[in-house]
């Protein structure tokens, strides 16, 4: 089978308190649609969690606006170990999280009103396009951009739909680019800029003099959930001042505080295998076959990029649509190019989390 990259399935974060975290996340980017929740071990990670088996709880979140999810991780077998030191922009790793909204200076304003922690103010990005940042209560920042492909309108009061993107911070863009770009598909360069940036200017290290190279792709992702997940964007950050980057997850385990990996939704898991480790890219996590996640069900893998950042794919199996009637989407006999029908995936809101 082919290699599809159907979009940015979710961002992995994790946190000390995946309940009360996830309700600020519904509140304010609209992720209120439960795909799933489990709690087990995770033995196939091993490599990242210490060399120890380590307990954790998981709920993948989805908004109905479009976008990606964020798949909100808590260990359960020990406690979430926040960075030692300030991470700032530059350090290599997940650095943000976009977030696409339908009227940035609207969700601006919203979130304002109701008291989210606001890096800076309104600015634009060095294509003219409106943005901010912020902060969650667990101080992970969000980019808050101009939404490219919509699902649908819930018209939710922040006007903010799902995941569109991530800032990563990067030690060598020209080493870095090649797996965004060729692999990930994001194959067409928006800018490419180096300067002191004003959008900056809020963050740490904000005013420190930057390289950035904003990706996207031109087609529309295919798939099964290529319509739902929708465009995204990847922006690569190259410190140039900077001799003090360090690494976000220095000293910590996978799925300790923070932006913990970038998911793709996949198909033809064994083709993208061979196409990564030609690339010198090879799986360091597979799990071969389902891997059940208790109401979803797939094969997940993981690579890094050149400075360690985890890339996950997952070629999800089974996926339940209204799971108090047992209904559930096997994929393994769908046609791998083709989207899944509007009214399936509209089904899924039945699963909304209401506040």
């Amino acid at each position: 089978m082919k290699k599809i990259i159907s979009g940015i399935q979710q961002m992995g974060i994790g946190v000390p308190n995946v309940q009360e975290i996830w309700k600020w996340y519904r509140t304010f980017f609209g992720v209120n649609i439960r795909v799933f929740e489990d709690a087990a071990e995770a033995p196939l990670m091993i490599k990242y969690t210490g060399g120890k088996v380590q307990s954790r709880t998981a709920s993948l979140a989805l908004s109905m606006e479009g976008g990606g999810g964020f798949e909100i991780w808590q260990y359960t077998s020990r406690n979430t170990e926040k960075a030692k030191f300030e991470i700032k922009l530059g350090d290599f790793g997940l650095y943000a999280c976009r977030i696409k909204s339908r009227n940035v200076e609207k969700s601006f304003n919203y979130f304002k009103k109701n008291g989210v922690k606001i890096l800076g103010g309104l600015s634009k990005t060095p294509n003219g396009e409106f943005s901010f940042f912020c902060q969650d209560p667990n101080g992970n920042i969000f980019n808050i951009v101009e939404g490219k492909g919509w699902f649908k309108k819930t018209n939710h009061p922040s006007f903010c739909g799902g995941v569109a993107g991530t800032l990563i911070g990067v030690s060598d863009i020209e080493k870095s680019i090649s797996l965004y770009q060729e692999i990930l598909g994001y194959e067409t360069i928006v800018y490419d800029k180096i300067g002191v940036f004003k959008d900056f200017a809020s963050l740490p290290e904000g005013k420190s003099k930057v390289r950035r190279v904003l990706l996207t792709h031109k087609e529309p992702r295919k798939g099964p959930f290529g319509r739902l997940l929708g465009p995204s964007q990847i922006e690569l950050i190259q410190a140039l001042d900077r001799k003090d980057c360090k690494k976000i997850f220095e000293n910590r385990f996978w799925g300790d505080w923070g932006f913990i990996h970038l998911c793709f939704d996949v198909q033809g898991m064994d083709q993208l295998k061979k196409e990564c480790e030609s690339k010198n890219y090879k799986f360091t996590v597979d799990s071969s076959s389902t891997f059940d996640m208790g109401e979803a069900g797939g094969r997940f893998s993981y690579i890094e990029d050149p400075d360690g950042t985890l890339i996950e794919f997952v070629e999800t199996h089974k996926i339940p649509v209204i799971k108090k009637i047992g209904w559930y989407i096997n994929l393994k006999n769908k046609n791998p190019n083709k989207y899944l029908p509007n009214w399936i995936l509209l089904a899924m809101g039945i699963n909304k989390v209401k506040d």
